[in-house]
């Protein structure tokens, strides 16, 4: 939104309306034709017809039907509910009942997807102020924030929300926190004075405060200069609102091979019954024939499958903190490339810290040990200049740098209320932001008084005149001070100086105090990297995963943490968000796989970095926490929020919560995710593998002059029993030893690669040959059950396969036949329900079949060991020439 047409036009030579920051508070409300009494009702009225309610944008709502609606598009969807349909026309219920809970639990879960993607839009509109404190005409009022106008005088005080973006017209201590917005972990102090630059980013915008944010200390006044969808709240509402969730990369394989059988089975089903009719066999029985070996070649227990192996994935990452919001999600983990990370609360604990300490010459990281009257000092004036306070329940109450700085000094044992009992304070100099300093008075107990001063390191130096040390007080060594000073900020720390001056009485002016100091040490603080977090990045690289850092802090801060965590080493690895502005996303593609720090950044420029790795055919997790986060989150291939620190606006568009907020969550994430793309592609490889066996059975038995082997009956029964049981059974299979040595998926690789397409056809053509081995040997020997023999050699041969190809290496004997326990009772219960088709009478007319001999069963137990043997062969060829390209290499 922009200023009201009405406005007068500022001064030419003044920036333009629009950058707020960079004109006075005068020229802000001249501008905006306000004033410092604010606007009358009238002119309130008006202004709202003009601009309308002070709200987030809303994304155009899809009604429950359209949602239900969409979850029927997809091929392999489609594919199955015409196998319903024809199993239902063959007479086979159990089939048709199977297929229509398969197709309704998917389209169940797709919905419940989308409506939770709406929720974060409803997140980000609650996060907003409710009501304001606003003066009109001279009178202040508590108003609705949906009804504030531009013009509007708005009163800000510590606890409140900022209610839209609002120009500064008056600060008092002002301080308001924008971690949610910007990313920075340290309140930002607010003044009145304009904010020269036209690229100024927003974390430096001092003259303006952003709708959403939080004030956490003193007082101020701020003119509405933006609501609604012009706020920096609602530019990230409109990006959240534009930004697509893309299609997972196990959607987009399973769509592509649902494709590509579906026809497949059509060419399947048309050769079988041409080729029958050719024989001369019956019409409708080769119509069923073909009918049914259509319905078989697609597997329908696929969909199933996917969703359980992916629900219960997603119930063994609850038990490591990861909740996941969106099933497909689970996988997407395993096909991550890039991670790019926020750091403020991700990767650090966004909890400022004091990290270096120095005086009387020395410099430390740790409190302890440290003796001296130099010392003494130091520490009693960190402790006695502050105004924090313990809360009820222990938690400090203030300014996060001077928690940081009054923990620092309890930990060497001042504790301010301690402290205070012998120097009580009588005074003070509040700190403001064109002083840069802070100083309390308190009654020296051995006489007289003594101020101490904090402030901007160079802001103390400036005003000392002499130095404390060991030896008595000296000249100040200027030259190796501002070296210490340019060390520690060269760190990433912000540094902060103390001094303090004795007096005999009270100055009558204070602010004379401030001059001729002492100087007595300086303290760097930073929000330090978890604990955890180097190992974490370590392990991530070991994967193949690159991780990069998106934060809107400074670029010395962002590469200081960025080093220390072993994302990046060199500065040339840094981008800021104003060289991101001047870049064009073919200009930023030709970069982005060499950057792995981005500073100062903006929303939109983080939705930049996530589209530009995608172009350059990148899988992106995002992870975040705050509003900032949001559009990113929902853009990237996989949403990771904070779920401690996380807004709600993030976990809404996120698919993943690391409820633990640990950056080493993703680590184990990322395995699972691997695992369970595993086992759905080791389903798909034993599906379609038994799938081409029955297949190649039929197809291939009129060329070699042998009778139709398998009934329709017998097709779908394989079908349901092999596929279901032992298939759902690959969702328990654990991760293989090698899951973390591996590289990423590429992302386009086919859901086929690594040669299982050669595999689906070579197991397939071996068991249809041994089917029909056994078949044509029983024929000779005039054995009148050789229908049931083929029957149960087609079933037991697929649960032989099963057995095999639960590792494409590593023999099952060195897995253990128990380390899927699920797997080993699905085989057994699949046996003990072909022999109940052999054995029970009442089942043989059901399924023509008839009781095998000794001799009949024995044949056909033996023969279905052939296939589980040779893979079993075929993976100890593998191991073999790995071993000699090891020992080549």
């Amino acid at each position: 939104m922009t200023a009201p047409t009405s406005a007068p036009a500022p001064d030419p030579s003044a920036a333009p309306v629009h950058l707020w920051h960079a004109i006075t508070a005068e020229e802000a409300l001249d501008a905006l034709d306000s004033g410092r009494d604010g606007l009358s009702a009238a002119e309130v009225a008006s202004r709202f017809e003009t601009y309308g309610a002070n709200v987030l944008p809303e994304g155009e709502k899809r009604t429950l039907a359209h949602m239900v609606l969409d979850q029927f598009k997809d091929f392999l969807i489609l594919l199955l509910i015409g196998a319903a349909v024809i199993s239902g026309l063959l007479g086979e219920v159990t089939d048709t009942v199977a297929i229509i809970v398969i197709v309704l639990l998917n389209a169940v879960i797709g919905v419940v997807q989308e409506y939770r993607a709406e929720r974060a839009m409803e997140a980000l509109r609650e996060m907003a102020a409710t009501r304001a404190s606003v003066r009109r005409a001279g009178e202040m009022l508590d108003v609705a924030a949906a009804d504030l106008v531009p013009g509007d005088v708005v009163v800000l005080e510590a606890g409140r929300v900022v209610p839209a973006d609002l120009r500064i017209i008056e600060s008092a201590q002002l301080r308001v926190a924008e971690a949610a917005l910007t990313g920075e972990s340290e309140a930002v102090e607010k003044r009145v004075e304009a904010v020269t630059g036209d690229e100024t980013p927003l974390g430096d915008r001092l003259s303006m405060a952003y709708r959403g944010t939080q004030v956490v200390h003193g007082r101020g006044e701020g003119v509405v200069a933006e609501t609604g969808t012009a706020t920096e709240l609602g530019r990230i509402a409109g990006l959240l609102v534009g930004a697509e969730g893309g299609k997972t990369p196990l959607q987009k394989r399973l769509a592509g091979f649902g494709r590509a059988l579906g026809l497949a089975a059509l060419g399947l089903c048309t050769i079988v019954f041409v080729v029958g009719i050719i024989r001369g066999e019956d019409v409708l029985l080769m119509f069923l024939t073909a009918v049914s070996l259509a319905v078989a070649a697609v597997p329908e227990a696929l969909p199933a499958v996917a969703t359980i192996t992916l629900a219960l994935g997603a119930r063994r990452m609850v038990r490591t903190n990861a909740l996941v919001r969106r099933l497909p999600a689970v996988e997407t983990l395993g096909s991550v490339t890039y991670i790019c990370t926020d750091k403020t609360g991700t990767l650090t604990l966004n909890r400022m810290t004091a990290e270096r300490f120095l005086a009387d010459g020395q410099a430390v990281a740790h409190p302890d040990g440290l003796s001296g009257t130099v010392w003494e000092s130091y520490w009693r004036g960190m402790a006695l200049c502050s105004d924090v306070v313990p809360g009820p329940d222990g938690t400090l109450i203030g300014d996060p740098t001077e928690t940081a700085l009054y923990a620092a000094a309890a930990g060497a044992g001042y504790v301010r209320s301690d402290v205070e009992k012998e120097w009580p304070r009588v005074a003070e100099l509040p700190f403001d932001s064109e002083r840069k300093l802070m100083t309390t008075f308190h009654a020296d107990p051995g006489g007289g008084f003594v101020s101490f001063t904090k402030g901007a390191a160079e802001a103390v130096l400036a005003r000392s005149a002499e130095q404390l040390s060991s030896e008595g007080s000296g000249p100040v060594d200027m030259e190796e001070l501002e070296a210490d000073i340019d060390e520690i900020s060269g760190d990433g720390l912000r540094v902060l100086g103390y001094a303090m001056r004795r007096f005999e009485a009270l100055p009558e002016d204070l602010s004379s105090a401030e001059h001729d100091l002492t100087f007595v040490g300086l303290v760097g603080l930073m929000d330090p990297p978890r604990e955890e977090a180097p190992e974490a990045v370590r392990l991530c690289k070991s994967a193949g995963i690159v991780p990069v850092m998106i934060t809107g802090d400074h670029p010395a801060t962002a590469m200081s943490i960025a080093r220390r965590i072993g994302i990046a080493r060199r500065e040339t690895e840094v981008v800021t968000g104003v060289e991101l502005d001047r870049l064009t996303l073919e200009e930023l593609e030709a970069r982005v796989l060499d950057t792995h720090v981005y500073a100062r950044v903006a929303p939109e420029q983080k939705l930049k970095i996530v589209r530009a790795l995608q172009d350059r055919g990148q899988f992106v997790a995002m992870t975040g926490d705050g509003v900032n986060d949001a559009p990113a989150l929902k853009q990237a291939d996989i949403g990771v929020a904070m779920g401690v620190t996380g807004t709600d606006v993030a976990k809404e568009a996120a698919s993943m919560i690391l409820l633990d907020d640990n950056f080493s969550t993703i680590v184990r994430a990322v395995e699972e995710g691997r695992r369970i793309y595993d086992n759905i592609r080791k389903f798909i490889r034993y599906t379609m593998t038994s799938n081409a066996g029955e297949i190649f059975t039929i197809l291939l038995a009129p060329f070699l002059g042998l009778p139709i082997p398998l009934l329709p009956i017998h097709i779908l029964w394989i079908n349901l029993v092999t596929d279901g049981l032992p298939g759902l059974a690959y969702a328990a299979e654990p991760a293989e030893r090698d899951i973390m040595k591996r590289p990423p998926r590429p992302p386009a690789q086919s859901i086929l690669a690594e040669g299982m397409a050669t595999q689906m056809v070579w197991i397939g053509l071996l068991l249809g040959g041994v089917s029909l081995s056994v078949m044509a040997l029983a024929l000779e020997l005039g054995m009148e059950n050789w229908q049931s023999m083929v029957f149960t050699v087609l079933c037991i041969g697929q649960l032989g396969n099963a057995l095999a190809i639960r590792s494409q290496t590593e023999s099952v004997f060195t897995q253990g036949l128990l380390s899927n326990r699920p797997m080993a009772a699905a085989l057994a219960l699949t046996v003990v329900l072909q022999l109940a088709t052999l054995y029970v009478p009442f089942l043989n007319p059901v399924f023509r079949t008839a009781p095998l001999s000794a001799l009949e069963l024995a044949i056909a137990l033996g023969a279905s060991t052939i296939v589980f043997w040779v893979v079993e062969a075929d993976k100890l060829a593998r191991r073999m020439r790995a071993r000699r390209q090891q020992a080549t290499a």
